[in-house]
């Protein structure tokens, strides 16, 4: 276990929009305070789960939607650096955040102690069409992807990639502003398409190839990458399930050692001189051989306690030591560790059965090494949780049986 962090440095977590109930914010909290640093969180409101965390030093309150001036958002973050004190580390949980402290790290700096990234990189990582000229140049593999303009080259770029398709945001601040759809969702066929999309301008989307389930392995990368893309640490591991099923955050999945995806990795960050923590989607496509790049997130991941290495560093640590200018010992990815991202588990379980046909075999046999919300030294936001999850279940269920009342 790491015990080298310095603890005269604490760690922000830093959050632009509305996702209270994010495991991922949760497993910054405890991977930092366990080891004695003090961590301030922003929150959206003092019940949220995180907000509740035994390892939460001091809770900001700042509720966000993302469709706030720049110039609003950087004087929020500066008012709570000022706050806090001391310059801390802030950790980026969407790619707001990450995109907020590149561009405005000049201002920034006055509180925070910033990875050396080109200011205007992690937008074009976020961008899902400039993502696609970034791999195009650097020889990375990606899926055909169109961002089409208008109705016309919404129908051209369907037939043109061939149905099914996959529609997604297409770029950060977009998706919160004016978002063409929840997630990565899939379309059936040309008439689903024009239905998602019946008048009026189009809104920001990128249409991608559909890589068939049966032909694919959903494989993610995480990495904290010194000045120049230099990995100070890098992991790799395959998605097992996730909710919604193959298009959205890994629900189970498992570290594995891949070599060649993590060259490929490597050589990408290296190529753009990216800097900081990053969570890297592939999708391998057995029908010819490749790790397609599907996402490129400049920010910590919700897995990313799936991964340390053999000292027990994992990307947020790396990068607390990274910065704070102390050595990050090196080491191989510990193998084998498996993550379990509690009640979502469940109806991606139910979901493998409806369409695979039988029980995966790590239901019986898969034991988790790290949960995303259950643990023993720090119990209540996991309670906190089912109670919010619960009552999500219910007002859904609600509005179901309304609208099924109503026709």
């Amino acid at each position: 276990m790491v015990s080298l962090l310095d603890d005269d440095v604490p760690v922000l977590l830093a959050r632009i929009g509305c996702y209270p109930q994010h495991h991922g914010s949760l497993g910054v909290v405890r991977t930092v305070g366990r080891l004695g640093v003090p961590v301030h969180a922003i929150v959206e409101d003092r019940f949220t789960p995180v907000a509740l965390s035994r390892h939460v030093t001091r809770r900001f309150v700042w509720p966000t939607t993302g469709r706030e001036e720049p110039e609003r958002l950087t004087e929020g973050l500066l008012s709570i650096g000022r706050a806090i004190g001391r310059r801390c580390v802030p950790v980026p949980t969407d790619d707001e955040a990450a995109i907020l402290l590149a561009e405005h790290a000049d201002r920034l700096a006055e509180c925070f102690l910033l990875p050396p990234v080109p200011p205007g990189l992690p937008r074009l990582l976020a961008g899902k069409a400039s993502l696609l000229r970034i791999c195009a140049e650097a020889g990375v593999p990606a899926p055909q992807s169109l961002a089409p303009a208008d109705r016309d080259e919404l129908v051209d770029a369907g037939r043109e990639l061939g149905y099914p398709v996959v529609l997604k945001n297409l770029e950060p601040f977009s998706r919160l502003r004016t978002p063409a759809v929840c997630g990565t969702t899939p379309m059936r066929d040309e008439q689903a398409l024009l239905r998602r999309f019946p008048a009026g301008p189009l809104p920001p989307v990128l249409v991608q190839e559909y890589i068939p389930r049966q032909q694919a392995e959903d494989w993610i990368t995480h990495l904290y990458c010194g000045p120049g893309g230099v990995p100070r640490v890098l992991f790799t591991g395959l998605k097992l399930r996730s909710w919604p099923p193959y298009a959205g955050v890994t629900t189970r999945g498992v570290a594995l050692r891949n070599p060649e995806l993590a060259d490929l990795a490597e050589r990408l960050c290296r190529r753009i001189g990216y800097s900081g923590v990053a969570d890297l989607d592939w999708r391998y496509d057995r029908r010819d051989g490749r790790y397609k790049l599907v996402d490129f997130n400049p920010r910590t991941g919700a897995q990313f306690r799936l991964f340390e290495n053999v000292h027990g560093v994992d990307v947020v640590r790396a990068m607390h030591l990274d910065l704070t200018g102390r050595e990050v010992p090196e080491g191989p990815q510990a193998e084998g560790r498996v993550f379990v991202a509690g009640q979502l588990d469940f109806p991606s379980v139910a979901a493998w059965l409806r369409m695979e046909h039988r029980l995966p075999s790590d239901v019986l046999h898969g034991r988790p090494t790290e949960r995303a919300w259950l643990c023993r030294d720090d119990p209540l936001p996991a309670a906190v949780e089912a109670i919010r999850f619960t009552g999500l279940v219910t007002r859904r269920l609600v509005r179901l049986a309304r609208h099924r009342i109503g026709h």
